[in-house]
C-alpha cells in the first residue's frame, strides 16, 4: 500500500540552548509551536546565529513519511515549496529516499521551522510557513492522491479549516485510510470543537501525546482521553512520554512502558513513533507490536539532533522492528 503524507513542507533550523532564556526573549511557548511572520523569522535567525544552527528536513508529516520510506514503505509527500535552496534540500532528501514528491511550487520561500532545543531535549518551534501557507483547498485535486491507499495528515493544517476539511472529504470520498497526528497542544487549543468534528467525520487513526489528548478531551487524563478518542475513530494512540504509549481499537486496549535512553533532542519523536506504528500496523501487527515498533523508532531519533539518523542507526532500527514483528 502506498502511503502519502500531506502537511507543511518545512526545513528545520536547529540550535541547542544552554538555558531557556532565548525562549523568553523570542516569546516562544516552551514545548509548543508558534506561527511567526517573516519579520520575526529574521529576528529569530539573528538570535540563533551565534549558536550555529544546522538544517534538516522537517515538518510533522514530512518526518513521518521520511521514516516510513527508510523502513521500506512505498511513500509520497504532498506539500508546497519555494524555488530556493531549502526547497531543493527537501526534494533531494525525499527523492534520495525513494519518496514520490508531489510538490506544488510557490513564489514564496520554503517554510522554515526555527527549532530551539532546551537542555532537557525538549524542542520549541517558531515556524514561518512561507510557501506552505499558500497551499489552498482548491489545489487539492484527486490527482495528488492518485495510487494512494493511506493518507497521513498533520494536525498543524487545522489552522486552515477549508483546506483540512477538503483534504478529509477528498480522502474519504476516494476510500483512503486516513491517519492524523494532532501535532501541537497550543494549535489544537485554538479550535477543539472543529478538530473533534474533523476526526469524527474523516479520520480512522488518531495520534496524540499527553498534552494534546488532554486538550482534545478537555482535561481528561491520558488513558481516559484515549478511550474517548477511540469512540470517534477506529484506532486511537496516545503517547505517554517517559511512561510509554497506549492504543485502543474497539474494546481492545494496550499500554506499554518506555525504555530509558539518553535524550539529545525530542524533535520528530512523535512523527517517528507514528511511522513505526503505521509500518507495523500495515504489516498486520497487533496493537502491542505496533506500539513497540513506534517506540523503537522514537527511542532512536531522540538520541540525535534533528531527524537525520545515520545509516547504522537506521539499520539497527529496522532490525529491532523486524524482531518485534516476529514475536
Amino acid at each position: 500500500m502506498k502511503i502519502a503524507g500531506i502537511g507543511n513542507a518545512l526545513v528545520d533550523s536547529l540550535v541547542h540552548l544552554t538555558d531557556d532564556n532565548l525562549l523568553a526573549e523570542a516569546e516562544l511557548p516552551r514545548g509548543g509551536m508558534l506561527l511567526i511572520d517573516e519579520e520575526r523569522r529574521a529576528q529569530l535567525a539573528r538570535l540563533m546565529a551565534p549558536l550555529g544552527p544546522r538544517k534538516s528536513t522537517g515538518g510533522c508529516a514530512g518526518n513521518t513519511i521520511k521514516a516510513l520510506a527508510a523502513l521500506g514503505s512505498d511513500c509520497a509527500f504532498v506539500g508546497k515549496v519555494g524555488l530556493d535552496e531549502d526547497g531543493e534540500l527537501l526534494r533531494t532528501t525525499f527523492r534520495g529516499m525513494g519518496v514520490d514528491t508531489r510538490f506544488l511550487p510557490s513564489p514564496l520561500h520554503t517554510g522554515v521551522a526555527s527549532t530551539l532545543i532546551s537542555p532537557s531535549g525538549e524542542r520549541t518551534f517558531g515556524t514561518c510557513l512561507g510557501a506552505a501557507s499558500t497551499l489552498g483547498a482548491e489545489e487539492i485535486t484527486p490527482d495528488l492522491f492518485r495510487g494512494i491507499g493511506w493518507l497521513h495528515i498533520e494536525g498543524y493544517l487545522v489552522q486552515d479549516h477549508a483546506l483540512i476539511r477538503h483534504i478529509g472529504e477528498s480522502a474519504h470520498s476516494m476510500g483512503l485510510t486516513v491517519s492524523m497526528d494532532l501535532a501541537s497542544y497550543n494549535v489544537l487549543a485554538e479550535d477543539v470543537d472543529f478538530v473533534r468534528s474533523l476526526v469524527r467525520d474523516y479520520v480512522d487513526v488518531v495520534f496524540a501525546n499527553e498534552d494534546e489528548s488532554r486538550v482534545f478531551c478537555r482535561g481528561k487524563a491520558p488513558l481516559d482521553a484515549l478511550r474517548e478518542i477511540a469512540t470517534l475513530c477506529r484506532l486511537a494512540v496516545v503517547k505517554l512520554g517517559g511512561d510509554g504509549a497506549s492504543a485502543r481499537c474497539g474494546d481492545e486496549e494496550v499500554v506499554i512502558g518506555a525504555r530509558t535512553v539518553p535524550v539529545t533532542d525530542t524533535t520528530g519523536a512523535g512523527d517517528f513513533f507514528a511511522a513505526g506504528f503505521i509500518h507495523a500496523h500495515l504489516c498486520g501487527a497487533g496493537l502491542e507490536q505496533s506500539l513497540r515498533s513506534g517506540a523503537a523508532l522514537a527511542e532512536r531519533v531522540i538520541q540525535v539532533v534533528g531527524t537525520d539518523l545515520p545509516a547504522e542507526m537506521w539499520q539497527d532500527a529496522r532490525n529491532a522492528i523486524k524482531d518485534i514483528l516476529q514475536k
